[in-house]
């Protein structure tokens, strides 16, 4: 019987704490800014909505030209370089205390975020061995997972006990031990006539090859988005506020429990296999969503959507990376993340429109059939253009 090759190697360790501590900053300074524009710097909920807007919009201009960056410097420079700006730009929160210059920041620092995050997710897929691709993606994608709740128990649990300055010097440390850690990372090193010179064109900003199953991850974020903007000011108008405090928690040990299983059936079965059964279940998350009316009902779907989306998300990133070249992972991630952060963007600002009018239960129930024709188009794009077969 043939030795599986490891995933859990030192560098793979890592860059998945580092970015654990990378993802927990982020969650905290989304779920923290808006309260800081609104209490220390006497801004409007309108202002603290634009300081998380401008961090995005720069975060998605970024990774059209991440690949190129990578492929100009190498990945391990980029990677320490950018943990290195972006632990720099969350020490400089430390010393801002004024919106105007809050909003500067918030731009430079949704750059070194989109950097980082597209060399790690790349670094991180050259690490693992192929055949376990699907597997160890799905393990690295628990640090993002688990940031989820981190950050914002973090920032919740500090903003009534701390001042703002205090509460930005613990996420400086966080960042600070982050970085320690991206140094211990080894880094494959591709030749460079790997790396073909060509004339300007789209190439030299996205992976094409990539682009159409980012397409679906588009779409599937487009209706997440519906839930890390408005999951707290539906459960509020149900008098469920409290529950959902406990919502990105059992989101969480829903997606832990089977992530070590999916991740092994994504590489021994393929894709489908774990696609189509997690579309499934985040529309029947959102579908019971649409019908809360109690606290267990908002935990289960919870768990649900957990179990779904939670398990998409790696899924996808992994069938981009394999439709590319190794020596265009880097493409592959930021076109990836370009067209996810996109999908979150939108969403966050069109869904509220659709609320308005269908109310937040219609609106999720629209979003449970969107994600069952998602599916559908999922089906499609994966027939024309890439093998979802075995292995």
């Amino acid at each position: 019987m043939v030795e599986k090759s490891p995933i859990w190697t030192k560098s793979f360790i890592n860059i998945s704490i580092s970015t654990f501590f990378i993802f927990t900053v982020f969650y905290a300074l989304l779920t923290y800014i808006p309260l800081h524009v609104m209490e220390d710097l006497n801004g409007t909920v309108t202002e603290g909505g634009l300081a998380t807007s401008v961090f995005l919009v720069s975060a998605i201009i970024m990774r059209f030209a991440a690949g190129m960056i990578l492929d100009k410097f190498g990945n391990k420079q980029v990677l320490v370089f950018s943990v290195l700006m972006f632990t720099f730009s969350t020490i400089l929160y430390i010393f801002v205390g004024s919106l105007t210059m809050l909003l500067l920041l918030r731009f430079f620092h949704g750059i070194w975020f989109s950097l980082v995050t597209t060399v790690a997710g790349a670094i991180a897929a050259d690490i693992i061995p192929p055949a376990r691709r699907g597997e160890g993606m799905g393990y690295y994608a628990i640090a993002m997972n688990l940031a989820v709740v981190a950050g914002p128990f973090i920032a919740l649990t500090m903003q009534p006990l701390a001042a703002s300055q205090t509460i930005f010097i613990v996420f400086s440390v966080i960042m600070v031990i982050g970085f320690i850690c991206v140094l211990f990372v080894q880094v494959e090193q591709f030749p460079k006539e790997a790396a073909v010179r060509r004339k300007l064109s789209i190439s030299n900003f996205l992976e094409t090859k990539s682009m159409p199953i980012a397409s679906v991850g588009f779409l599937i974020s487009f209706a997440y988005a519906s839930i890390i903007t408005f999951i707290s000011v539906y459960a509020e108008s149900l008098g469920l506020l409290q529950t959902a405090s406990f919502f990105f928690v059992v989101y969480a040990v829903a997606m832990l429990l089977v992530r070590p299983f999916t991740g092994r059936i994504f590489d021994g079965k393929g894709p489908d296999y774990v696609i189509i059964p997690s579309m499934i279940i985040f529309a029947l998350g959102l579908l019971l969503l649409s019908f809360t009316g109690s606290s267990w009902m908002l935990l289960l779907s919870g768990a649900l959507i957990g179990l779904g989306y939670g398990t998409l998300l790696p899924s996808f990133q992994t069938l981009a990376i394999q439709a590319a070249e190794k020596h265009r992972s880097g493409y592959a991630t930021g076109t990836f993340f370009a067209f996810y952060d996109s999908g979150i963007a939108i969403g966050a600002a069109s869904l509220g429109v659709m609320a308005g009018f269908l109310g937040y239960s219609g609106l999720y129930m629209f979003l449970a059939v969107f994600i069952l024709l998602t599916g559908i188009y999922y089906k499609w794009i994966t027939s024309r253009t890439i093998d979802t077969g075995k292995g």
